[in-house]
């Protein structure tokens, strides 16, 4: 079966094709004898409802000078494609959503879309765990600077970041007393330390066992990669995100891992969520990542996997299925 495989993600010119799980299932795809088709957030648009965008004809290659080709792009509609993944990364803001409600007049249309774009718009990447209230620590989500001081004072350590950051990036560490905590809570919240803010900060206890990585689950329609990345703090970084200079470790699934998934498993497959990426420290689910999950080229690295091939196989039959009905 021959596909017409469209992404939606950031300039394929500026991913390090090495380590990047879009370029991975773009040479997966490549591999199968699926056409490739490119286009970027700019690229989408509706005309009377119908479903747009500028799309390029794309080759990839495993080549670390050359790793992609564009042909020219052209306006076409979305529907001609039969499979496109959004591959976008955060922040999810208000232009991430306008392209999913783009994607979801394709999906009308009979285009398999990866993942759904309902789902990306109603599972935050933060908050879509607070479903699961089995899996995780102690958490708050507020705009007031007070109550957050009062979680952080009554659990003495804590990790506070917004909801709509990825990478490790505007996460902080605060302890009770932290003199440095209202200037985190006056960035987190964009406005007075003292009152309310203009945005939601999401408040964690703090789980020592970061420093033996915070592991990286990739789930495909609700089955787990056997093996997990667990990205470990380097030197003073509590962080373990790759992003923030984390080492990736391959370690194989415990029996805590496989039991959040199968908690969140049924969920994930009810939302169309094809390809998830769970965040676990120590015995907890953190994070919920569905936009643009990451880690499969080293987990493939790692163990001689080919979890690119594992995706692709479900899509096929998704599309098939769909064919049939």
């Amino acid at each position: 079966m021959t596909l017409s495989v469209g992404v939606l993600m950031d300039p394929i010119g500026a991913i390090k094709a090495a380590k990047d799980t879009s370029f991975a299932m773009l040479l997966e795809a490549r591999r199968r004898g699926h056409s490739l088709h490119y286009f970027e957030q700019g690229d989408l648009a509706l005309r009377d409802g119908e479903p747009w965008a500028r799309i390029a004809p794309l080759d990839v290659r495993e080549d670390p000078q050359r790793w992609y080709t564009l042909g020219p792009a052209s306006w076409r509609d979305l529907r001609e494609l039969d499979v496109v993944l959004m591959r976008k990364d955060p922040p999810v803001n208000a232009q991430f959503i306008y392209d999913t409600m783009v994607l979801q007049a394709a999906q009308r249309g009979g285009v398999a879309v990866v993942n759904d774009p309902r789902s990306l718009r109603d599972c935050n990447e933060k908050l879509f765990s607070l479903e699961f209230p089995q899996c995780i620590v102690p958490t708050m989500v507020s705009r007031d600077a007070g109550e957050l001081r009062r979680f952080t004072a009554e659990h003495g350590e804590v990790v506070l970041k917004p909801l709509d950051g990825m990478g490790g990036r505007g996460i902080f560490r605060a302890r009770t007393g932290d003199g440095n905590l209202n200037s985190m809570l006056e960035t987190l919240l964009g406005g007075d330390a003292h009152g309310e803010g203009r945005q939601f900060t999401v408040a964690q206890r703090y789980i020592p066992q970061i420093s033996a990585g915070d592991k990286r689950i990739l789930v495909i329609d609700g089955e787990p990669v056997p093996y997990a990345l667990a990205r470990i703090p380097q030197g003073d970084e509590f962080r373990g995100n790759l992003a923030a200079g984390g080492r990736g470790v391959g370690v194989p699934l415990s029996e805590r891992d496989r039991w959040i998934v199968s908690q969140v498993a049924p969920e994930l497959r009810r939302r169309g969520l094809l390809f998830v990426g769970l965040d676990v420290i120590g015995d907890y689910l953190t994070e919920i990542n569905v936009t643009s999950p990451t880690c499969v080229r080293e987990l493939d690295a790692q163990f001689g996997l080919n979890i690119a091939g594992q995706l692709f196989d479900v899509i096929e039959q998704h599309v098939t299925g769909n064919r049939r009905a």
